[in-house]
């Protein structure tokens, strides 16, 4: 009822204008008459008020909510529509009850967690020797999450091979463009090179119009309007065929001793790419206590959706692909520039698990041991955040100690 619903919204943006949502039930006739051209931001805003009284009484679902975001003029800010933050239940006042300390004190000292010390120095995220509140908020206006959303996005300006790696060459190829035949570089030439034609919102050739991002709503590329399982959820199962063709990975034979962390992603989302080497040294640090899986999903910025031109300055033009064989093709690119030593899956084409975990365009999960959801993370490409999942994974681990003497 909810995708006809908005499937007729979209129409009627679409061929016949907007009409009043608030008229006298005994004027039928003008219901039909427009109040807006489809084509125009008031238009589009009218729209969006038609489905913001539709559940005015209520949470509107995700996929309402990014649908009104967009009408509404949103350019996939983070917060916005369906970008929101992680769902998770292991969170400071599960961590301070494990090691025994009342929340308020505030911080847990490395005398009172109760789990080794690598587990502790990857919850201590500012390194002052105890785990904090600060250390776990992910929310967009913590300034950790701040500088390090910044440092990710001039870390990609760099990576010029887009491989989420930086070489000694590229970084000396900066230092040329920046020093322009100095054998030094200034804080003004730094800058500059840096920052030089950057904005805090897409390059014009890459900015979407309405109509670009609707499509790419309806047809999953800028995420499955599926909603997938919430925290203390059971998973869904799911069997799919590897990228090498070679084997299967069922999901309920991997559920049991340790947790299982799933990874969602695809090789045209660039922030995936970046991010996608921190995925890959989490699981060298922890694969031999938890399971981890990759499953490959449906392109966010295929060459016939919404394009990028960071995708083609890295050389990447890839259409969304039609049958599995051409996604599994695609995803032996991203295997070959990215190198995961993870497991990695393909989808069914017809994005049986993309959408049962609303797993476009990126996402990370952290099962517990019973196969439950104990960490969603945010819908990529904002909500993708490794680090976030990592602990929360450790914390999983936390959970399956024994308890102390």
């Amino acid at each position: 009822m909810l995708y006809r619903f908005m499937a007729l919204a979209c129409c009627t943006i679409a061929w016949h204008g907007f009409a009043a949502c608030s008229l006298p039930a005994q004027q039928p006739a003008q219901l039909a008459a427009p109040i807006g051209d489809p084509k125009t931001a008031e238009g589009r805003r009218a729209a969006a008020a038609v489905l913001e009284a539709a559940y005015e009484d209520s949470t509107p679902p995700e996929a309402v909510r990014m649908l009104t975001a967009i009408l509404r003029g949103s350019q996939m800010g983070p917060g916005e529509g369906w970008f929101g933050p992680a769902q998770t239940r292991l969170d400071w006042t599960w961590l301070a009850k494990q090691c025994g300390i009342e929340s308020t004190a505030g911080r847990i000292p490395r005398a009172k967690f109760r789990g080794p010390d690598p587990w502790f120095a990857r919850l201590d995220r500012d390194k002052n020797g105890a785990v904090t509140p600060d250390d776990l908020d992910w929310t967009d206006r913590q300034p950790y999450v701040q500088m390090s959303s910044l440092a990710t996005r001039l870390f990609r300006r760099l990576d010029g091979q887009a491989d989420g790696q930086l070489s000694k060459d590229e970084v000396l190829q900066f230092f040329d463009r920046a020093a322009q035949g100095k054998d030094h570089v200034s804080v003004g030439d730094f800058r500059d090179a840096l920052l030089g034609g950057m904005s805090s919102g897409f390059n014009p050739s890459d900015a979407p119009t309405p109509a670009v991002l609707v499509r790419g709503l309806f047809a999953g590329e800028i995420g499955s309007m599926h909603e997938g399982p919430a925290v203390g959820q059971v998973a869904p199962n799911f069997i799919l065929k590897t990228v090498d063709g070679q084997g299967t990975v069922e999901l309920f034979k991997r559920i049991g001793p340790k947790p299982v962390v799933l990874v969602f992603g695809n090789f045209t989302c660039g922030p995936f790419r970046g991010l996608y080497p921190e995925v890959e040294l989490v699981y060298q640090r922890w694969k031999n206590d938890a399971d981890f899986v990759m499953v490959y999903v449906r392109e966010a910025h295929p060459t016939n959706g919404w394009k990028m031109s960071s995708n083609e300055r890295a050389g990447i033009a890839v259409p969304q692909p039609m049958t599995w064989d051409e996604r599994t093709k695609v995803a032996e690119q991203f295997c070959s520039l990215l190198k995961p030593s993870l497991p990695v899956a393909v989808d069914d084409i017809s994005d049986v698990v993309g959408n049962a975990y609303s797993g476009m365009p990126a996402r990370l999960y952290v099962l517990d041991p019973q196969g439950k959801v104990a960490y969603k993370s945010g819908r990529g490409p904002f909500g993708f955040r490794p680090s976030e999942m990592e602990q929360a994974l450790l914390m999983c681990l936390l959970e399956a100690l024994p308890p102390q003497p």
